[in-house]
């Protein structure tokens, strides 16, 4: 069910209102099983894997809440018998006991997700090393689909054991809330990716029907919609005419399509991210923000705590820091500096634990080489940027009122969008050496004057189209300037009723008039779904 089908707007509105209809007490059983019915209706057989991945986590949570209870009691017990080595050993022992249970969630929904993503892939890799080498063996693919949601609500859960292992918050010990948690719908899709004690301060609470926060959450939908089906959805059309036939397309045509994809991108993940938070507004419920403007970014650090939040702190809570930190990196640590000096040394279990953290970031977004080529990608760019800050240190101490000019800001923000961009050539054309081959023609064909004498009008858009999309960018970057400095919701609010009617009334007719719509009046499916 797309976000975009009449399909999914007729369930969001029946949900919408016998959420506000039947008694408060069970309104999270009402989106229980709107959640359950909205994964059927995606694929019936998808349904065990989330279930495999509920029960487990509810299950190592429970037994971890029990075992740290346990330890508590037994130390309040024998608190006079014990010295504090004595205390110190026990403890150390029953750490280890509870990680073997995490361990396993871990190792098991790991697992699922791992059989399911990966294995053609792995098959794939083995028979190019076969037919390498000269040997006639084959093996054939698996036939394997992947669960609707299945990388989102598995790090979802693996989170919360985890955060439940370190004692941030007690294990949930109601079943179906912990599903409804796991399960809830508007962000199976592509996120954002929840933490437990965040989403469930509002998911299991009751909620009044209030006209206010139920408007606000349409007009964040209304927002997204448009984004999507105006901005994003026409651009695909250009982006996929220019990456489907790359012989044609070289040149000028591969930098305009590096920057098409950019902007059909953030339109479209940026856009269902606000249908998300907007769903989950208008019933009350706070969802984490997944974007903060990211294209004004002055670096690719700076870009990445911008863009697909959730995720990016996910993988450094989870990933960058347990490795850093856990006592073989410590020795490894030891070990450089001892050997190749503190300079080097000490720089070695940070570019290691990058490294894993951006091969894992990449390979999560897909079972290809080429998102890892783009994974390891953003982590040399990151590591350059990193070793080159004395030369930057020097350069503003030089020029200090450098930060202060516009221009100056605008090349570093300008500098950041044409090196995002390129890297996300591997995502447009998924082939590794023809993204290579594609690059490297934007400096060897000079074919401008074809492009700017019609040969973007071959691309699948008319006049009216560009048009349309340059309005619509003008209008993002109006927005995400006046969100600087507030809401823009809330500003809109606090107009005369003829302005918000304006507004709103007239970004409606916008996506019903100009969105770009195929067979059936259905919009194309969102980019991050495929993960």
């Amino acid at each position: 069910m797309l976000f975009t089908s009449y399909e999914f707007m007729i369930f969001v509105l029946v949900t919408a209102v016998l959420y506000y209809l039947v008694p408060k007490r069970f309104q999270w059983c009402l989106l229980l099983a709107a959640d359950y019915v909205f994964y059927a209706i995606a694929g019936a057989a998808y349904l065990p894997f989330i279930l495999i991945t509920t029960i487990s986590a509810y299950l190592a949570g429970m037994k971890l809440r029990s075992m740290k209870r346990r330890q508590e009691q037994y130390l309040a017990e024998h608190k006079a018998q014990m010295n504090r080595e004595e205390k110190k050993a026990y403890k150390a022992v029953e750490k280890k006991k509870q990680w073997r249970w995490l361990l396993l969630t871990l190792l098991l929904n790991l697992g699922i997700l791992a059989v399911l993503k990966y294995t053609n892939f792995t098959i794939a890799n083995i028979n190019s090393l076969l037919h390498t080498f000269g040997s006639g063996g084959r093996i054939s693919p698996v036939d394997f689909v992947l669960p609707l949601g299945i990388s989102f609500y598995t790090f979802q859960t693996l989170g919360y054991i985890i955060d439940v292992y370190r004692g941030k918050y007690e294990a949930e010990t109601h079943f179906f809330k912990f599903a409804l948690f796991v399960s809830f719908f508007p962000q199976l899709v592509q996120g954002p990716i929840s933490r437990f004690d965040a989403l469930s301060k509002s998911l299991f609470a009751e909620h009044r029907f209030d006209a206010v926060t139920v408007s606000r959450g349409l007009q964040r939908i209304l927002w997204g919609y448009f984004k999507k089906m105006v901005i994003a959805d026409r651009m695909l059309v250009a982006v996929n005419a220019l990456i489907q036939n790359p012989d044609t397309y070289q040149g000028a045509y591969v930098f305009a399509g590096m920057l098409f994809y950019a902007l059909e991108l953030y339109a479209d993940f940026t856009g269902g991210i606000d249908i998300t938070i907007g769903i989950a507004e208008m019933l009350g419920i706070r969802v984490a923000e997944n974007f903060h403007r990211p294209y004004f970014s002055k670096n690719i650090k700076e870009y990445w705590n911008r863009w697909h939040i959730t995720m990016g702190t996910w993988f450094t809570d989870y990933i960058f820091y347990p490795i850093s930190v856990c006592q073989p990196m410590l020795n490894l640590s030891k070990f450089s500096r001892k050997h190749l000096g503190d300079a080097l040394g000490k720089r070695v279990p940070v570019y290691l634990s990058s490294f894993v953290v951006w091969f894992t970031t990449g390979i999560w977004h897909g079972a290809s080489w080429n998102f890892i080529v783009w994974g390891l990608g953003n982590f040399v760019v990151i590591m350059i940027s990193q070793e080159l800050e004395p030369l930057y240190r020097r350069f503003h101490g030089r020029f200090p009122q450098a930060k202060e000019k516009w221009g100056f800001r605008a090349f570093q923000v300008l500098r950041t969008v044409l090196l995002m961009s390129s890297l996300r050539m591997f995502d447009c054309y998924r082939d590794v050496p023809l993204t290579f081959r594609m690059f490297g023609t934007m400096f060897t064909r000079w074919n401008w004057g074809e492009m700017f004498r019609g040969g973007l009008m071959g691309l699948g858009l008319a006049g009216k189209d560009y048009f349309i999309l340059l309005a619509g960018l003008v209008i993002l970057i109006v927005v995400s300037l006046l969100q600087r400095t507030g809401g823009v919701r809330e500003r809109i609010a606090a107009k005369p009723v003829w302005i918000r009617t304006f507004v709103w009334y007239g970004l409606f007719l916008a996506v019903l008039l100009f969105g770009a719509y195929g067979v059936g009046y259905d919009a194309s499916q969102f980019i991050y779904n495929q993960f």
